[in-house]
């Protein structure tokens, strides 16, 4: 039902709200109480005066009546019946039920909101604790500490015959673990006790990377111009300040590199030009061009208007490279889902593989997939190539279909009987 055609049952939801009668309302705007109930089952239009008359009756301004709720709330409203799988017919029924009962409406988006922001601290607190380098290795000194007090502590509590210079060398050394000890304690609580709006500090060389990307947006002019001497991008990384370890600039580096060599091969300009006359389709930008696909990946990767997000991973598996995009979630640390086109691209290679996929516990957002795997380097003699695969990803609008079901890392996928799956989740019912 069309929102200007559900006027009628927001008179009658703002007249039971405001405790009046039917009948009541009539008289005050001057119509009979039968037209007022075929305008409130709306079985009839109003507008111009009878409408001010109304509003004016009701102390609600006349938008309210015909506008209704806003279309973000209603997009909410479909979007969480979407999720729990709720028939179409009821699912269109979304306006109607905002118009007719506004608070409650607005009590399900705000819980829908909370639920997709619990959602992601989850995610984010699951994999921070499960593969963060640096958590890691406070619990590995925070346990080392605590055995070799406990180991010492025994020695004194146990041997009866101890000489009083042993004795007073394991007090010595319990005092100096004690130390220790707190202090890796209070590490740990500022570490996960940061002010919020502080700077995260980067705990692996990736996120130094990332951090790095980041504080550019993906784009970098000076790479665009031609020719990029080597010494150019020394310089760039010197500057940065995000990049403190060797590991971080190496990684940087190699980034950077590839940047340079897909812009001396396609300008954005040009592959501006090929999307607006080909549409967002990689291969036929490819094709229209003659580049590579997964150069045209990329470089699709880099132009804002897009919005597109991007994964790199080699031959092993592992994320070498991440893009982030909204409403899909890239782990920072340890494996990703193994049912994303980017590792069925591996075992393909030359092949483009397109698939739509929605990854579980963002059911409000679909993406296009294009992945496609490339050798790298140059071939040798008796030794299997070296593959990289791509794959980009498109935001869909809302409405124009569901696709594949793929999670982001099995501990936070929801999914239980997944074919895929190598450790149980912590999503469970009660968490």
């Amino acid at each position: 039902m069309a929102r200007e055609a559900l006027t009628g049952s927001r008179i009658r939801e703002r007249r039971v709200m405001a405790g009046l009668k039917q009948a009541d309302l009539a008289r005050q705007i001057g119509i009979s109480a039968s037209y007022l109930n075929l305008i409130e089952h709306n079985r009839r239009r109003i507008g111009g005066k009878l409408l001010l008359n109304i509003a004016g009756a009701l102390a609600v301004e006349p938008q309210s009546l015909t506008e209704g709720a806003e279309a973000a709330l209603i997009a909410t409203l479909r979007e969480a019946a979407d999720d729990v799988g709720l028939n179409q017919q009821d699912a269109d029924r979304a306006d109607e039920f905002a118009g007719r009962f506004p608070g409650w409406a607005d009590v399900l988006a705000g819980t829908r909101k909370r639920v997709a922001a619990l959602e992601q601290t989850v995610e984010a607190l699951s994999d921070r604790l499960a593969h963060d380098p640096l958590l890691a290795a406070s619990m590995h000194e925070l346990l080392s500490t605590a055995a070799a007090i406990r180991s010492t502590a025994a020695i004194l509590a146990e041997t009866e015959t101890l000489q009083p210079e042993w004795r007073d060398r394991f007090h010595a050394n319990i005092h100096e673990d004690s130390r220790r000890l707190s202090d890796s304690a209070e590490s740990i609580v500022t570490y996960l006790d940061a002010e919020p709006g502080a700077a995260d500090p980067a705990s692996s060389p990736q996120e130094e990377v990332e951090k790095y990307l980041n504080a550019h947006d993906f784009n970098f002019p000076s790479l665009e111009s031609g020719a990029v001497a080597p010494a150019q991008i020394d310089a760039m990384i010197a500057e940065a300040p995000e990049l403190t370890s060797q590991a971080g600039q190496f990684g940087a580096a190699t980034v950077l590199r590839q940047v340079a060599e897909d812009a001396a091969v396609l300008k954005l300009a040009a592959l501006r030009d090929a999307v607006a006359q080909d549409g967002a389709d990689p291969l036929a930008v490819a094709r229209r061009l003659r580049v590579s696909v997964p150069c045209v990946l990329r470089r699709m990767a880099a132009l804002p208007e897009l919005g597109a997000g991007l994964v790199v991973c080699d031959r092993s598996g592992t994320v070498i490279f991440r893009k982030s995009i909204e409403g899909f979630t890239i782990p920072r640390h340890g494996s990703c889902c193994p049912l994303w086109p980017l590792f069925g691209a591996l075992g393909q290679p030359g092949s483009v593989i397109r698939e739509r996929i929605d990854q579980l516990g963002r059911a409000d957002a679909s993406f296009d997939s294009f992945a496609v795997s490339e050798p790298v380097g140059v071939p040798l003699y008796n030794a299997p190539p070296l593959l990289r695969a791509v794959m980009l990803l498109l935001p869909v609008p809302p409405g124009s279909g569901r696709g594949a079901p793929v999670g982001s890392t099995c501990r936070i996928c929801p999914h239980e009987a997944c074919r895929a799956r190598r450790e149980p989740s912590v999503m469970k019912a009660g968490v």
